[in-house]
């Protein structure tokens, strides 16, 4: 696991090399310290992080580099999965676009498969091969993310693309979609997007619509769909 916020998940009186070596052996108690370390060493070389810079503590590195440290500790048990949730929140854009090629190039070295949770639509067209699009804790709609872009078609996925700003739109309004998300404690009955949504009608309101194949490794839950 990947979390959003670095510096509130590394412990900020332990040295960057006691994170690792304490997460390594609490899992593997047949790893000496000197493999631990050497182990840390190699993962933090990957990450561009020089490996005289393991007895520093969390608040001498930038927040770029406290997410590799992130990214080092969710690699360091070689799993064969990821889950990177908001990894890039707190960056600038370069530091953003850095942090999200060494993940690509991770993927690529290390043979991962990668869950990216992320509200910004513009990382998911750069990283993702596949989106659900979620609504109400529920997923709206499953497809390749080119299919995604060029080709929505639940109405919450139509809105959400609508509504993201782009250097080429000539619109001088962006459309929005009206209302609030829902409690979740207290969803509406059929479709949870229905009060939302332009199209809705009274099948929306009383039944829920279930994920149905809409393309070639599509799926999406609306009663408009054919």
């Amino acid at each position: 696991m990947i979390f959003q916020d670095p510096m509130t998940s590394l412990n900020p009186v332990m040295k960057i090399r006691d994170h690792f070596m304490e997460y390594v052996r609490t899992h593997d108690r047949q790893v000496s310290q000197d493999q631990a370390r050497a182990k840390t060493a190699s993962i933090l070389q990957d990450l561009g992080i020089p490996s005289s810079r393991m007895g520093d503590y969390p608040h001498q590195f930038s927040g770029g580099m406290r997410q590799r440290v992130m990214i080092g500790l969710a690699l360091m048990l070689e799993p064969s999965l990821i889950i990177a949730d908001e990894p890039t929140t707190a960056l600038d854009v370069i530091v953003e676009a850095q942090i999200l090629q060494l993940v690509r190039d991770l993927r690529r070295k290390y043979s991962l498969s990668l869950i990216l949770i992320t509200d910004n639509m513009g990382i998911v067209a750069e990283v993702a091969d596949r989106v659900a699009v979620m609504y109400a804790g529920k997923i709206a709609e499953v497809a390749p993310t080119v299919s995604i872009f060029d080709s929505p078609k639940h109405p919450y996925t139509q809105g959400l693309l609508e509504s993201i700003p782009t250097v080429s739109a000539q619109q001088k309004v962006l459309r929005m979609i009206p209302g609030s998300p829902p409690d979740l404690t207290q969803l509406p009955t059929g479709c949870p997007f229905h009060p939302r949504c332009p199209f809705a009608f009274q099948r929306c309101t009383t039944e829920e619509p279930m994920l149905r194949k809409t393309g070639d490794e599509a799926l999406a839950a609306c009663h408009l769909l054919p």
